[in-house]
Protein backbone atom coordinates (compact mmCIF):
# COMPACT_ATOMS: atom_id res chain seq x y z
CA UNK A 1 0.00 0.00 0.00
CA UNK A 2 1.56 3.31 -1.07
CA UNK A 3 1.36 6.58 0.85
CA UNK A 4 -1.71 7.87 -1.01
CA UNK A 5 -3.67 4.69 -0.31
CA UNK A 6 -2.50 4.69 3.30
CA UNK A 7 -3.82 8.21 3.76
CA UNK A 8 -7.15 7.46 2.08
CA UNK A 9 -7.90 4.10 3.67
CA UNK A 10 -6.36 4.48 7.14
CA UNK A 11 -5.17 7.95 8.14
CA UNK A 12 -8.10 10.05 6.86
CA UNK A 13 -10.77 7.91 8.61
CA UNK A 14 -8.83 8.04 11.87
CA UNK A 15 -8.49 11.82 11.67
CA UNK A 16 -12.22 12.03 10.91
CA UNK A 17 -13.00 9.90 13.96
CA UNK A 18 -10.88 12.29 16.02
CA UNK A 19 -12.96 15.25 14.87
CA UNK A 20 -10.62 16.53 12.16
CA UNK A 21 -12.75 16.90 9.02
CA UNK A 22 -10.19 16.47 6.24
CA UNK A 23 -12.51 18.22 3.76
CA UNK A 24 -12.83 21.36 5.89
CA UNK A 25 -9.88 23.72 5.19
CA UNK A 26 -10.68 25.60 8.40
CA UNK A 27 -9.79 22.44 10.34
CA UNK A 28 -7.38 20.55 8.10
CA UNK A 29 -5.00 22.07 5.56
CA UNK A 30 -3.54 19.51 3.19
CA UNK A 31 0.02 19.93 1.88
CA UNK A 32 0.70 22.69 4.39
CA UNK A 33 3.59 24.94 3.23
CA UNK A 34 6.38 25.50 5.74
CA UNK A 35 8.57 28.57 6.00
CA UNK A 36 11.51 26.68 4.48
CA UNK A 37 9.59 25.89 1.30
CA UNK A 38 8.64 22.30 2.16
CA UNK A 39 5.19 20.77 2.54
CA UNK A 40 3.65 18.73 5.35
CA UNK A 41 0.83 16.30 4.57
CA UNK A 42 -1.63 17.69 7.13
CA UNK A 43 -1.86 20.77 9.32
CA UNK A 44 -4.63 20.37 11.91
CA UNK A 45 -6.04 23.76 12.87
CA UNK A 46 -8.05 25.40 15.62
CA UNK A 47 -9.49 28.85 15.02
CA UNK A 48 -7.51 29.01 11.78
CA UNK A 49 -4.15 28.36 13.46
CA UNK A 50 -2.14 25.13 12.98
CA UNK A 51 -1.74 23.28 16.27
CA UNK A 52 -0.60 19.87 15.05
CA UNK A 53 1.35 18.77 11.96
CA UNK A 54 0.97 15.24 10.61
CA UNK A 55 3.48 13.69 8.22
CA UNK A 56 2.35 10.45 6.59
CA UNK A 57 4.33 7.48 5.31
CA UNK A 58 3.25 4.37 3.42
CA UNK A 59 1.80 1.64 5.63
CA UNK A 60 5.04 -0.34 5.45
CA UNK A 61 7.21 2.76 5.74
CA UNK A 62 9.67 3.26 8.57
CA UNK A 63 8.84 6.04 11.02
CA UNK A 64 11.66 5.47 13.49
CA UNK A 65 14.54 6.64 11.28
CA UNK A 66 16.29 9.77 12.51
CA UNK A 67 15.99 11.59 9.18
CA UNK A 68 12.19 11.39 9.06
CA UNK A 69 11.87 12.30 12.74
CA UNK A 70 14.22 15.28 12.43
CA UNK A 71 12.37 16.44 9.33
CA UNK A 72 8.86 16.58 10.80
CA UNK A 73 10.04 17.92 14.17
CA UNK A 74 11.99 20.61 12.32
CA UNK A 75 8.97 21.58 10.24
CA UNK A 76 6.91 22.05 13.40
CA UNK A 77 9.57 23.90 15.40
CA UNK A 78 10.46 26.26 12.55
CA UNK A 79 6.80 27.16 12.11
CA UNK A 80 6.14 27.70 15.82
CA UNK A 81 3.94 24.62 16.13
CA UNK A 82 4.43 22.66 19.35
CA UNK A 83 3.08 19.25 18.35
CA UNK A 84 3.70 16.99 15.37
CA UNK A 85 3.00 13.40 14.39
CA UNK A 86 4.84 10.91 12.22
CA UNK A 87 2.62 8.02 11.14
CA UNK A 88 2.36 5.17 8.68
CA UNK A 89 -1.28 4.67 9.63
CA UNK A 90 -0.46 1.74 11.90
CA UNK A 91 1.89 3.50 14.30
CA UNK A 92 1.34 7.08 15.41
CA UNK A 93 4.30 8.86 17.03
CA UNK A 94 3.58 12.14 18.82
CA UNK A 95 6.46 14.61 19.26
CA UNK A 96 6.82 17.88 21.16
CA UNK A 97 8.92 20.01 18.83
CA UNK A 98 10.00 22.70 21.29
CA UNK A 99 11.80 20.42 23.76
CA UNK A 100 15.51 21.24 24.10
CA UNK A 101 16.93 17.86 23.10
CA UNK A 102 17.72 15.73 20.06
CA UNK A 103 14.75 15.14 17.74
CA UNK A 104 14.22 11.44 18.63
CA UNK A 105 14.10 12.35 22.34
CA UNK A 106 11.18 14.70 21.69
CA UNK A 107 8.91 11.66 21.36
CA UNK A 108 6.09 11.91 23.91
CA UNK A 109 4.41 8.57 23.19
CA UNK A 110 3.51 6.11 20.45
CA UNK A 111 0.19 4.48 19.60
CA UNK A 112 0.13 1.23 17.63
CA UNK A 113 -2.99 -0.06 15.88
CA UNK A 114 -1.43 -3.46 15.18
CA UNK A 115 -3.76 -5.97 16.90
CA UNK A 116 -0.95 -8.51 17.33
CA UNK A 117 1.31 -6.01 19.06
CA UNK A 118 -1.47 -4.69 21.29
CA UNK A 119 -2.61 -8.19 22.20
CA UNK A 120 0.91 -9.11 23.28
CA UNK A 121 1.00 -5.99 25.47
CA UNK A 122 -2.48 -6.63 26.87
CA UNK A 123 -3.95 -3.38 25.52
CA UNK A 124 -7.69 -3.13 24.93
CA UNK A 125 -9.44 -1.18 22.18
CA UNK A 126 -10.60 1.31 24.84
CA UNK A 127 -7.03 1.94 25.99
CA UNK A 128 -5.77 2.45 22.45
CA UNK A 129 -8.67 4.80 21.66
CA UNK A 130 -7.94 6.80 24.82
CA UNK A 131 -4.31 7.27 23.79
CA UNK A 132 -5.38 8.43 20.33
CA UNK A 133 -8.05 10.67 21.81
CA UNK A 134 -5.37 12.97 23.23
CA UNK A 135 -4.84 14.29 19.69
CA UNK A 136 -8.54 14.73 18.94
CA UNK A 137 -9.86 18.15 17.97
CA UNK A 138 -11.83 18.43 21.21
CA UNK A 139 -8.87 17.56 23.44
CA UNK A 140 -6.48 19.83 21.53
CA UNK A 141 -8.98 22.67 22.02
CA UNK A 142 -8.97 21.98 25.77
CA UNK A 143 -5.16 21.88 25.98
CA UNK A 144 -5.06 18.27 27.19
CA UNK A 145 -1.96 17.36 25.18
CA UNK A 146 -0.12 20.45 26.45
CA UNK A 147 -0.99 19.61 30.05
CA UNK A 148 -0.04 15.94 29.85
CA UNK A 149 3.07 16.72 27.82
CA UNK A 150 4.32 19.22 30.40
CA UNK A 151 4.10 16.60 33.13
CA UNK A 152 5.73 13.84 31.10
CA UNK A 153 8.70 15.87 29.91
CA UNK A 154 9.22 17.55 33.29
CA UNK A 155 9.19 14.18 35.04
CA UNK A 156 11.65 12.85 32.47
CA UNK A 157 14.09 15.68 33.15
CA UNK A 158 13.82 15.17 36.90
CA UNK A 159 14.41 11.42 36.53
CA UNK A 160 17.46 12.07 34.38
CA UNK A 161 18.86 14.49 36.96
CA UNK A 162 18.21 12.03 39.78
CA UNK A 163 19.89 9.24 37.84
CA UNK A 164 22.95 11.43 37.33
CA UNK A 165 23.05 12.28 41.03
CA UNK A 166 22.75 8.62 41.97
CA UNK A 167 25.57 7.53 39.67
CA UNK A 168 27.96 10.24 40.85
CA UNK A 169 26.50 11.64 44.08
CA UNK A 170 28.05 14.77 45.61
CA UNK A 171 28.89 14.59 49.30
CA UNK A 172 26.01 16.91 50.25
CA UNK A 173 23.54 14.61 48.51
CA UNK A 174 24.90 11.51 50.24
CA UNK A 175 24.89 13.24 53.61
CA UNK A 176 21.31 14.40 53.09
CA UNK A 177 20.23 10.82 52.43
CA UNK A 178 22.06 9.53 55.50
CA UNK A 179 20.44 12.20 57.65
CA UNK A 180 17.03 11.04 56.43
CA UNK A 181 17.50 7.33 57.05
CA UNK A 182 16.62 5.51 60.25
CA UNK A 183 20.08 3.90 60.43
CA UNK A 184 22.73 6.25 61.78
CA UNK A 185 25.39 3.56 61.31
CA UNK A 186 25.31 3.77 57.52
CA UNK A 187 28.56 5.09 56.09
CA UNK A 188 28.74 7.55 53.23
CA UNK A 189 30.46 4.92 51.11
CA UNK A 190 27.67 2.41 51.74
CA UNK A 191 25.12 4.98 50.62
CA UNK A 192 27.12 5.80 47.47
CA UNK A 193 27.30 2.11 46.56
CA UNK A 194 23.59 1.69 47.24
CA UNK A 195 22.71 4.67 45.03
CA UNK A 196 24.79 3.23 42.21
CA UNK A 197 23.06 -0.14 42.51
CA UNK A 198 19.63 1.46 42.47
CA UNK A 199 20.55 3.52 39.40
CA UNK A 200 21.70 0.38 37.57
CA UNK A 201 18.81 -1.77 38.75
CA UNK A 202 15.92 -2.58 36.44
CA UNK A 203 13.69 -0.68 38.85
CA UNK A 204 15.81 2.41 38.32
CA UNK A 205 14.64 5.86 39.23
CA UNK A 206 11.04 5.02 38.30
CA UNK A 207 11.05 2.37 41.02
CA UNK A 208 12.59 4.79 43.50
CA UNK A 209 9.87 7.36 42.85
CA UNK A 210 6.79 5.31 42.00
CA UNK A 211 7.45 1.99 43.71
CA UNK A 212 8.96 -1.32 42.66
CA UNK A 213 7.97 -2.49 39.20
CA UNK A 214 5.90 0.61 38.52
CA UNK A 215 6.20 2.93 35.56
CA UNK A 216 4.48 6.26 35.21
CA UNK A 217 1.05 5.91 33.64
CA UNK A 218 -1.35 8.43 32.19
CA UNK A 219 -4.82 7.59 33.45
CA UNK A 220 -7.93 7.76 31.33
CA UNK A 221 -9.05 10.87 33.20
CA UNK A 222 -5.93 12.63 31.96
CA UNK A 223 -6.81 11.84 28.35
CA UNK A 224 -9.77 14.16 28.63
CA UNK A 225 -12.80 12.05 27.90
CA UNK A 226 -15.19 14.62 29.33
CA UNK A 227 -17.21 16.91 27.12
CA UNK A 228 -16.51 20.60 26.64
CA UNK A 229 -19.03 23.18 25.50
CA UNK A 230 -16.49 25.98 25.00
CA UNK A 231 -16.58 27.85 21.66
CA UNK A 232 -13.21 26.37 20.70
CA UNK A 233 -14.44 22.86 21.32
CA UNK A 234 -17.74 23.44 19.52
CA UNK A 235 -15.88 24.60 16.42
CA UNK A 236 -14.28 21.16 16.14
CA UNK A 237 -17.59 19.30 15.91
CA UNK A 238 -17.30 16.11 13.90
CA UNK A 239 -18.68 16.31 10.41
CA UNK A 240 -20.20 13.15 9.06
CA UNK A 241 -18.08 11.59 6.36
CA UNK A 242 -19.72 11.10 2.99
CA UNK A 243 -20.57 7.57 1.96
CA UNK A 244 -17.81 5.84 0.05
CA UNK A 245 -18.80 4.02 -3.17
CA UNK A 246 -16.84 1.04 -1.86
CA UNK A 247 -18.00 -1.31 0.86
CA UNK A 248 -15.90 -3.35 3.26
CA UNK A 249 -15.53 -6.26 0.84
CA UNK A 250 -13.81 -3.97 -1.66
CA UNK A 251 -11.05 -3.20 0.84
CA UNK A 252 -10.46 -6.70 2.17
CA UNK A 253 -11.19 -8.93 -0.83
CA UNK A 254 -8.15 -11.04 -1.70
CA UNK A 255 -6.05 -9.50 1.08
CA UNK A 256 -3.87 -11.59 3.43
CA UNK A 257 -5.39 -12.63 6.75
CA UNK A 258 -3.04 -10.28 8.64
CA UNK A 259 -4.22 -7.32 6.55
CA UNK A 260 -7.87 -8.16 7.18
CA UNK A 261 -7.24 -8.39 10.94
CA UNK A 262 -5.50 -5.02 10.85
CA UNK A 263 -8.31 -3.43 8.86
CA UNK A 264 -10.96 -4.69 11.28
CA UNK A 265 -8.87 -3.56 14.27
CA UNK A 266 -8.65 -0.04 12.87
CA UNK A 267 -12.40 -0.12 12.20
CA UNK A 268 -13.10 -0.98 15.85
CA UNK A 269 -10.81 1.78 17.10
CA UNK A 270 -12.44 4.35 14.81
CA UNK A 271 -15.88 3.26 15.99
CA UNK A 272 -14.75 3.66 19.59
CA UNK A 273 -13.47 7.17 18.87
CA UNK A 274 -16.61 8.32 17.10
CA UNK A 275 -20.11 7.50 18.30
CA UNK A 276 -21.29 7.50 14.69
CA UNK A 277 -18.51 5.23 13.47
CA UNK A 278 -16.59 5.62 10.24
CA UNK A 279 -17.82 4.99 6.73
CA UNK A 280 -15.45 2.82 4.77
Amino acid sequence: MNETSTRTIIIDPILEALGWNVRDPDLVELEYPTIDGKFVDYALKLNGKPVLLVEAKAVDGQIDDVKSITQVVGYAANNGIVWCILTNGIKWRIYKSIENCAAPEKLMYEVSLDPRENESEGLTVDQIANKLNRISADEMAKGTLDEVGERIFTDGKVRKALHSLMKDPPRKFVTLIRDNTSDSNLTLNQIRESLSRIADDNIGVEGLIFGSGTVQKITNTETGNSTDSSPAARKTGRAGKGKSPYDESHHISGKPRESIQLYKSIERICAQLSSTGISK
